[in-house]
């Protein structure tokens, strides 16, 4: 006879979330080790209820952790997955009508980032006893719907538990879905808050403790031959190295693998850290904001190899980046809508790790010529060259942001991780930045969310805690981006959580200014500036006498403000050395010049520019994009 207990929906869900488990190989790890949480009417009695229950029966069971944003809520568990290479993330539980639209934007961050994130949005009543209830959407083409069908198209699964007996399926096709390395992304189960406070009788098997093994598919031997073939065929071959690589845990055979062929390697930014940045045939990123080298040497390559990445536009250029008229891709990946993108006729449906060390024994003996090894070395060492003069110190008041990363780079140690999402620094980090751990690296640049830094560094922060690691953990943010999302620095206070931030403050939207000048709009609405009411525009000299370090310090975190003198880039250095000493948050503020930039890479992004202006910068802007556009292919092959 089988054994029930008798539970609400909220309290089984609770409990069979606490039950799962990732393993991955010799690795075994709790898949939700914990629930993110802002409570309201639609989830206090039933999610609230369940994990009080809980806390107060078996508090280590499934751990509640407050949050003060719902959107943070989510960057804190992509945060944390993308550490823990996939394995495990965070539920985060919201209440009904805006506490659950809040998360979208996070659902949309995971979901193109490839990274597991569970969300539990409450719902309005399903029974609709009281329709309409407090904050439900109503349309008259279809009373069914609610804000949660938002969720539908950012989410690579999602349901609702209409009756309570529906549980039992949804909750297991969530976690199918959350440990799937080809499907993983956003999850979804939204919640009704009458369905959640339901009577359920739940087996005790729906409770026990239950293993998601991650697949790891090996190649198939045919498109592993004809890989093979193309590779040893290939003159100039190159590796574009993404986010996957990392995830299956593959640094070491693409190490071995490059070592072994001699193949240069470009990174994406979610591939920062699957090679140090000193190893030989390590080029930096490749792209739009990728480092000279390695645009020169993907400018010319003949075979494109591909592994665990999705080919951004950043990563193509926009599809100027492989100019070689012959240019083949040999895509891997586990994901057979990434393998097969660009046309190939060559994708490795595999895991990144299984399929590298597949290609490494079948091209054994082989080794690229070493007139191309040369090159590939004199690239590497030009830029890096290029690099030690940006970080080299100036003097000015005002440093810039190369310079401004340099510091952070010299007192940061090896092992510490670097978070960072939009903007500006992404670019910069990506030609700069010098990677010396593989998960040393953590640039959000899929969705490249304003006001992930903050959030989603106390995800990494709680990774390097749950796996005992000694890290700091380095938020590197702008004064656009700190503004979207700041409020996460109370939960760091609250759990005494220690992350350190590194708040660049350069009155305005550096990146969109910059690019606004690149289309001829010549950095209009990008400055932080008093409104004048005669020009109706923000375009002034009169900066906003707005004090981020007094908001932090509001905060109730330590705050080095480092003074715009001639000695800041010291300053700088001497404040990160502090804050590693501290055994809290630190928040470091510095003023910088946002017209000094990083080395150009002869990368290109495709932005359109206006077709027909009356101001002259945009119909010149418009002229150098057409000749840009001309060099645009289609990269079929």
């Amino acid at each position: 006879m089988t054994t029930t207990r008798r539970m609400t929906v909220s309290q089984a869900l609770i409990e069979f979330l606490a039950h799962q488990w990732t393993v991955d190989g010799e690795i075994r790890e709790r898949t939700i080790p914990g629930v993110l949480g802002i409570f309201g009417h639609g989830n206090v009695a039933g999610v609230g209820q369940a994990l009080q229950q809980l806390n107060v029966e078996r508090p280590d069971l499934m751990p509640y952790h407050q949050a003060r944003n719902e959107q943070a809520m989510v960057h804190q568990a992509v945060g944390y997955a993308r550490m823990r290479r996939r394995r495990a993330t965070f539920a985060a539980a919201a209440s009904v009508g805006p506490g659950a639209t809040n998360m979208l934007t996070g659902a949309a961050l995971a979901t193109t980032n490839r990274l597991p994130a569970l969300l539990l949005p409450s719902d309005t009543f399903a029974t609709r006893v009281a329709d309409p209830v407090l904050q439900q959407l109503e349309q008259p083409w279809d009373i069914g719907l609610t804000v949660n069908d938002a969720f539908r198209p950012l989410s690579r699964f999602f349901d609702r538990v209409q009756r309570p007996e529906q549980l039992y399926s949804i909750a297991l096709a969530a976690m199918r879905v959350l440990t799937d390395p080809a499907e993983t992304g956003a999850v979804t189960i939204a919640l009704p808050e009458d369905v959640q406070t339901q009577l359920l009788d739940v087996p005790a098997e729906f409770l026990a403790d239950r293993e998601w093994h991650l697949r790891r598919p090996v190649p198939e031997h045919g498109p592993l031959k004809r890989a093979v073939a193309a590779i040893r065929g290939a003159r100039r071959p190159v590796v574009v190295a993404g986010g996957g690589v990392l995830y299956s845990g593959a640094e070491d055979a693409l190490r071995e693998f490059v070592e072994a062929t001699g193949v240069p390697v470009g990174t994406t930014q979610a591939g920062g850290g699957v090679l140090a940045w000193d190893h030989p045939q390590n080029l930096g990123g490749v792209g739009a904001t990728g480092s000279l080298a390695a645009n020169r040497i993907a400018a010319e390559a003949d075979v494109v190899i591909g592994i665990g990445t999705r080919y951004s536009d950043f990563t193509t250029a926009s599809r100027t980046a492989f100019q070689n008229p012959d240019v083949t891709f040999v895509n891997v990946n586990v994901a057979p809508f990434d393998a097969y993108k660009h046309g190939t006729q060559l994708p490795v449906v595999a895991d990144a790790r299984e399929a590298i060390r597949a290609l490494t024994a079948e091209l054994a003996g082989h080794r690229v010529d070493a007139a191309y090894g040369a090159q590939v070395a004199r690239e590497r060492a030009a830029w890096d060259g290029m690099v030690d003069k940006a970080f080299a110190p100036s003097g000015r008041e005002l440093p810039g942001q190369p310079e401004i990363i340099g510091a952070v780079q010299r007192a940061s140690d090896p092992r510490d991780v670097l978070v960072q999402a939009a903007g500006s620094l992404p670019g910069d980090l990506q030609k700069l930045w010098r990677v010396r751990d593989p998960l040393g690296y953590h640039v959000e640049y899929a969705y490249s969310c304003m006001g992930y830094e903050i959030a989603g560094g106390l995800g990494v922060r709680r990774a390097v805690v749950a796996a005992g690691e000694d890290r700091d953990v380095i938020v590197m943010v702008g004064d656009g981006s700190y503004l979207m999302l700041h409020s996460e620095l109370v939960t760091a206070v609250a759990e005494g959580i220690k992350i350190i931030v590194v708040l660049i403050q350069n009155h305005g939207f550096a990146s969109i200014g910059h690019l606004s000048e690149s289309v001829g709009t010549q950095r209009f609405g990008t400055k932080y500036r008093r409104y004048d009411h005669t020009t109706r525009n923000f375009q002034g000299e009169e900066i906003l006498p707005v004090d981020l370090a007094a908001n932090a310090r509001s905060y109730g975190i330590d705050v080095i403000e480092v003074e715009p003198t001639t000695d800041a880039i010291r300053d700088l250095g001497e404040a990160i050395a502090t804050a590693k000493a501290s055994t809290t948050s630190t928040l470091i503020h510095i003023n910088s010049d946002p017209l000094l930039y990083a080395p150009d890479g002869a990368g290109w992004w495709d932005v359109p520019v206006a077709e027909t202006s009356s101001a002259e910068t945009t119909r010149t802007a418009r002229e150098e994009y057409l000749g840009q556009q001309a060099r645009q292919r289609p990269l079929l092959g």
